[in-house]
This record gives structure tokens, C-alpha cells and sequence, in this order.
């Protein structure tokens, strides 16, 4: 079992077996938010075990089509926690356990600022990638 959680501890998940993947976003929303690197973990794998009520959703402006979650206590970023897809992307800082991944892709590298150097072998995408384990 894989555990994670708000800054504050108001929100708690885990995971019942290790994401698929992980990855590091560049767009400018993302960093804005406060969560690049994400790992994807099976709806089926997720329970949410406290704190409902404590998540806030951050809805898309165009051009970006995802939702973001957040505890409403602190803030934390949490990634897109709730979705309905079959695979969906959790804020890697969230985890309070190893993971067991490493880094697989680097997307929107044309959006990454000049002062962030991507230092692993991680495959680079302009735009979305099209990997297997993700959606």
C-alpha cells in the first residue's frame, strides 16, 4: 500500500499497487500551480481515505483541458485526484512512500523557462506525448 497526503494532512489517498508511470510537465500551468512531476495511477488502484470535502477543483481555461485539484487547507497540489478517466495523474509530491518509478518523459520542453535544466535521460516531447500507461 502506497500512502499520500495534503501538506497539512486534511487529505489522504493510497494507492494498492505502484503508479504506471511518471512524468515532468513544462507548461507554464503547471509550474504555475505548484506540480510538475506527476505519476499515473489506475482509478481502480486509488481510495481516498480522508478529505473529501477539503479538495477544491480547478476548472480548464482554454487552451488546457484538465482539471486540477487542491486541498483547500493548504493548498498542496494534488493533481487531477477524482477524475473519471480509467488513468489519471497524481502530483508526485503528494506520496509519503517510494514510489518505485522514475522519470520517463519530459513534456512541453518548449514551454520550460531558461533557468530549469532537465538533468536525467528522460524522453523530451514538444507537446503531449503518446505513451502506453498514461491517458
Amino acid at each position: 500500500m502506497i500512502h499520500g497526503s495534503c501538506c497539512c494532512g486534511a487529505v489522504r489517498f493510497t494507492l494498492a499497487e505502484p503508479p504506471s508511470l511518471m512524468g515532468t510537465c513544462h507548461c507554464t500551468r503547471c509550474r504555475k500551480l505548484g506540480a510538475s512531476v506527476f505519476v499515473f495511477a489506475k482509478k481502480a488502484a486509488f481510495t481516498l481515505t480522508q478529505g473529501a470535502d477539503d479538495i477544491a477543483v480547478f476548472e480548464p481555461i482554454p487552451p488546457y483541458t484538465y482539471r486540477r485539484s487542491f486541498c483547500r487547507k493548504c493548498g498542496t497540489a494534488l493533481g487531477e485526484i477524482g477524475a473519471e478517466s480509467e488513468t489519471f495523474p497524481i502530483a508526485a509530491n503528494c506520496f509519503d512512500d517510494d514510489l518505485a518509478v522514475r522519470n520517463r518523459f519530459h513534456e512541453f520542453v518548449s514551454e520550460k523557462p531558461s533557468w530549469s535544466v532537465i538533468c536525467d535521460d528522460a524522453e523530451q516531447f514538444e507537446k503531449h506525448p503518446k505513451l502506453g500507461g498514461a491517458s
